[in-house]
Order: C-alpha cells, then sequence, then structure tokens
C-alpha cells in the first residue's frame, strides 16, 4: 500500500510529507513559469530545425540525381557524337584510299606512257643514226670500188652521173 494512503504521511512532522510538498511546489512553479512550455517550444525548434535540414537533403539529393540523369544524358549523346565521328573518319580514310590508288594508276600509266614514247624515240633515233651510218659506209665503199674501177678504166660519163646522184638518194 502507497505511503500517501496512510495518517503517517500526513503528519506535519514527517519528512517524506516535506519532500512531497516541495516536490510539488517545485513542479507548480516549472509550471508558473511556463518552463514545460520553453521545454516543448526548445523540442519543437529543434524538430523543425531536423526537418528543414530533411528536406535540404532531400532536395539535395533531387538535384544531385537530376545533375546524374543529366550528365548520364550528355555521356550517352558524346558517345553516339564519338560513333559517328569515328564512322565519318573511317569513311573518309576509305574513300582517301581509293582517290589515293586512283592516282597512284594515273601517275603509273602516265610514267608507263613516258616510258614507252622515250623508248620509242630513242628507238627511232637509234635507227636512224643506223641508216645513217649505213648510208654513209655504203656511200663510201661505192667510191673506193669506183674509185678502184675507174683508176683501172678511163672514165665514165654515166658512172659519174650515178656517183653524184648516190648522195642524194641515200639520205
Amino acid at each position: 500500500m502507497p505511503a500517501f494512503l496512510t495518517g503517517y504521511f500526513w503528519d506535519l512532522g514527517n519528512a517524506e510529507f516535506w519532500v512531497g510538498v516541495g516536490l510539488v511546489v517545485f513542479f507548480g512553479i516549472l509550471v508558473l513559469v511556463k518552463v514545460p512550455g520553453m521545454i516543448a517550444a526548445q523540442l519543437d525548434g529543434a524538430a523543425n530545425k531536423i526537418q528543414s535540414e530533411l528536406d535540404e537533403a532531400a532536395r539535395l539529393r533531387a538535384e544531385a540525381e537530376a545533375l546524374l540523369a543529366q550528365i548520364r544524358l550528355e555521356k550517352a549523346e558524346a558517345e553516339a557524337q564519338a560513333a559517328d565521328m569515328l564512322k565519318a573518319a573511317e569513311a573518309d580514310a576509305r574513300r582517301l584510299e581509293e582517290d589515293a590508288k586512283v592516282k597512284l594508276e594515273e601517275a603509273l600509266a602516265r610514267r608507263q606512257t613516258l616510258a614507252e614514247r622515250r623508248i620509242a624515240q630513242a628507238e627511232a633515233q637509234a635507227t636512224a643514226e643506223v641508216k645513217a651510218a649505213a648510208a654513209e659506209l655504203a656511200i663510201k665503199a661505192a667510191e673506193d670500188i669506183l674509185a678502184a674501177r675507174l683508176a683501172s678504166q678511163k672514165r665514165d660519163p654515166l658512172v659519174d652521173d650515178a656517183i653524184a646522184q648516190m648522195g642524194t638518194r641515200l639520205n
């Protein structure tokens, strides 16, 4: 059974009674000074501060997620652009390679044609030189033969005319 229900507790000489009265007066003063309201206000302030920090954290998280999504989108666009640039560069390289092959073939054809012309010119020049040398040798041989015959014979006007025409006919 609780002590305050017994008659001994309510005796003014009892120390426990005065402790109880002091406790009631203390709580009364706390209520009069509005300490519970101040404590509640401080707790409400702390709760509001914590709630605002949670709201700020949620807002920052939303911003970070939006920024992350934007960065991922930009990364995907950059990768697509890089792939397109790579394809274009490969196409340009193939086109340049084909152009280089065509130009090389044209240059080789021109050089071959030039070489063939030079060879033909050299052949023509060699043929002309051989013909000229052969003509000179034939003239000299004919002169020597005719000179030898004439030395043994008298002058023949037909032979003289033939010798004179030989130089113009062989060239």
